[in-house]
């Protein structure tokens, strides 16, 4: 109980040290933040895990930092994060040199992040429900009904 007590308390002050970018650009700095983003994110914070995972798929220094980042970007989405849940469906319909580009699966995660309430998300779906793509058949209603539940949530 005192050990995650005290990894909230790091992590809140992380985040805040996190926008002083002196900090940041001192290796001992840039370090203890990340052990403080990464402890976070292994106690199943799903925030701390869409945090870290964006930074690691971002900035991380590596292909192993960025498996990492989807690794953590998949546990915050799959945890309800919307933001974690487009940036994934926003990899899988880019692919990769390992990964050909996967329209469903962008579909499955753009559904998750629409279902949690993510604007952009909801757009994008709409846009590959009307034009369709490898392996999706355009579908107009669908793209209409999505559409308009973008236009609701702020697009």
């Amino acid at each position: 109980m005192l050990h995650r007590l005290r990894a909230r308390l790091a992590y809140a002050l992380a985040r805040r040290l996190f926008h002083w970018s002196w900090w940041v650009r001192q290796p001992r700095g840039w370090r203890w933040l990340e052990g403080r983003f990464a402890r976070m994110a292994s106690l199943g914070d799903v925030g701390a895990q869409s945090f870290y995972g964006h930074i690691l798929l971002f900035r991380g220094q590596g292909l192993g930092a960025r498996e990492e980042g989807l690794r953590l970007l998949r546990l915050a989405a799959e945890g309800g994060d919307g933001k974690a849940a487009y940036q994934l469906g926003l990899s899988s319909l880019a692919g990769d040199a390992r990964k050909a580009p996967d329209a469903r699966e962008a579909v499955r995660w753009w559904s998750l992040a629409s279902a949690a309430g993510h604007p952009l998300a909801t757009r994008r779906l709409a846009e590959l429900y009307r034009d369709g793509a490898e392996g999706l058949p355009a579908d107009a209603e669908q793209a209409a009904r999505l559409a308009a539940r973008a236009q609701a949530l702020g697009l």
